[in-house]
């Protein structure tokens, strides 16, 4: 049995993305750390270890319609700034509390 490889998907709007940030990272803070040796901007670029992703510029946007998005709706972003900025975007809201244990 011989697999073929499959074709790659979007090369034009991860190149458009990655064109326009200029192979470099987006984040400027959203992620929580204010980057502040590398003027609020954080300084991984493509290449070496670090790998970049096309990712919507509006963290909380649902996977399935990031999936829609154009480019210009797109960031760069390398994993560790994009996995901290969701993190603070897509927090679950405190319950309410009802009384019983307020002080």
């Amino acid at each position: 049995m011989t697999t073929e490889p499959l074709p790659l998907a979007a090369t034009d709007l991860f190149r458009a993305v990655m064109m326009a940030a200029g192979w470099r990272c987006q984040c400027t803070g959203q992620c929580g750390h204010g980057h502040t040796r590398t003027e609020a901007r954080c300084p991984r670029t493509h290449g070496g270890r670090v790998l970049l992703m096309a990712a919507p510029a509006d963290t909380s946007t649902s996977e399935r319609a990031a999936a829609a998005l154009p480019a210009d709706a797109l960031r760069a972003w390398c994993s560790g700034c994009h996995i901290a900025a969701r993190r603070t975007t897509t927090r679950p809201e405190p319950a309410a509390q009802d009384g019983l244990f307020d002080l």
